[in-house]
């Protein structure tokens, strides 16, 4: 199709030339036929019906030149916008050869093309606040979790004290009595049983005491890597991974993270033998730690974009880490990269309506008397007093994930503040 071109000029010069033919051939008409008539009569008649024919020429052919040019094309359009107005968004005009109804059409396609990316926007929007209130709700969930904790840190503590004096007064008892009992030859079976119960309640209450007070120390940034290698000397060194395939996969690049590096060894050791403990009947067994790096949830979340409409953005999705007023800040949100450790095996995994209590203190899903509860509610405080988190699900392919989440110590005085910078310009931002 050509160049298209004005519809009013088009129309003016069409009716212009009808009606320059139309008194061409009146004239004509009348040079021929004057001569011959034989009244004035006869002449007015003539003429009449000749200004009727011209008339009649002009309205077809002015109808139908009116009905090609603008009624059609106006009616194919206004098809066009009802098929849009109706949902249609994909549907386009096609083009037209009048530049006034060209300019409609261009209109109408570009407005088509305008509502279909305000629509995906908004669909990503819709999409991003439902991920933001299911985050809201894990977040809501956690802090629930951790009051829960803390109320039963404080209780655990004050029962241990109470009950770790006369505990330590009853095996200092058995003691004397098993001493005399010696003395005089007699047989100290029943005492022994005694005294090695009373060590295993100990062992209890300082577990309490663990719990509701984790050891204090110097916390510095140190390499997770080393900690890992550490861990894993131990375990093969003492022959607890005998019989379980292992994989170890250690990302070099991963950030150091201010802690106690002892309470990591102590998180470690603690998930992969409760791993190994769980692959004791399966067949074939696997155990899988990874230690990778990835970024924090603020670096990671989408900005606005140039192209947003007016009041739409992402930021609702910066707030989620941020008690009331923005007063507190979690560093795993702040943090510019994370440690992440994955400690994964093929075992029986953990049952669904466990999963949400894994962490508390005294559940456990071993046997009576193999297990205290308190380990993996021992570890969660620990990755918690570092700013980290742990979380517990089942694999894809069967088996138990524990994930440790452990932020990055910003790397040097620029990284630092650059760090600062870009989360003072998101809270500007939001």
């Amino acid at each position: 199709m050509g160049q298209p071109t004005p519809l009013r000029r088009e129309l003016l010069s069409s009716f212009a030339l009808l009606f320059a033919g139309a008194v061409l051939v009146a004239g004509l008409g009348l040079a021929a036929v004057l001569p011959v008539l034989d009244s004035l009569a006869e002449g007015v008649l003539f003429v009449v019906i000749l200004v009727v024919v011209d008339l009649l020429v002009l309205f077809v052919f002015g109808g139908a030149l009116l009905r090609s040019r603008l009624v059609a094309p106006m009616e194919r359009l206004s098809e066009d916008a009802q098929r849009v107005a109706e949902g249609d968004y994909h549907h386009r005009a096609d083009p037209f050869e009048s530049l006034e109804l060209e300019q409609v059409r261009f209109s109408m396609n570009a407005m088509a093309d305008r509502l279909v990316s305000d629509q995906q926007r908004l669909a990503e929007n819709v999409t991003s606040l439902e991920e933001t209130n299911q985050e809201l709700i894990r977040v809501r969930d956690q802090v629930v979790h951790a009051a829960r904790l803390a109320s039963v840190g404080t209780l655990a503590a004050g029962i241990a004290h109470e009950v770790g004096n006369p505990l330590g007064a009853i095996i200092a008892y058995v003691d004397v009595a098993r001493s005399r009992v010696l003395r005089d030859g007699g047989d100290v079976d029943l005492l022994d049983s005694i005294r090695g119960e009373a060590l295993r309640i100990d062992r209890i209450v300082r577990g309490l005491l663990d719990y509701a007070r984790p050891r204090g120390g110097q916390a510095e940034a140190q390499s997770p890597v080393e900690v890992l290698v550490r861990v894993r000397g131990l375990l093969e060194g003492q022959g607890k991974l005998d019989g379980v395939e292992h994989d170890w996969s250690v990302d070099e690049g991963a950030p150091d993270v201010v802690m106690q590096p002892q309470q990591l060894e102590q998180v470690l050791v603690n998930l992969i033998l409760n791993a190994v403990q769980a692959l004791e009947a399966t067949t074939n067994p696997v155990l899988s730690v990874r230690l990778s790096v990835e970024q924090g949830d603020a670096f990671r979340l989408p900005r606005r974009r140039v192209g947003d409409p007016p009041g739409i953005d992402y930021m609702h999705r910066r707030r989620i880490a941020n008690d009331e007023g923005g007063r507190k800040i979690d560093p795993l949100f702040t943090a510019e990269h994370v440690a992440v450790v994955e400690v994964v095996d093929n075992g029986p995994g953990i049952a669904e309506h466990d999963l949400d209590r894994i962490f508390d203190p005294f559940f456990t899903t071993k046997q009576l008397g193999e297990g205290t509860g308190l380990g993996l509610s021992v570890c969660a405080r620990l990755v918690e007093g570092m700013g980290g988190r742990i979380e517990a699900s089942n694999a894809a392919g069967g088996g138990a994930r524990f994930t440790v989440r452990l932020p990055g110590a910003p790397r040097g005085p620029e990284a630092a503040g650059e760090h600062e910078e870009s989360v003072a310009q998101a809270d500007e931002v939001s």
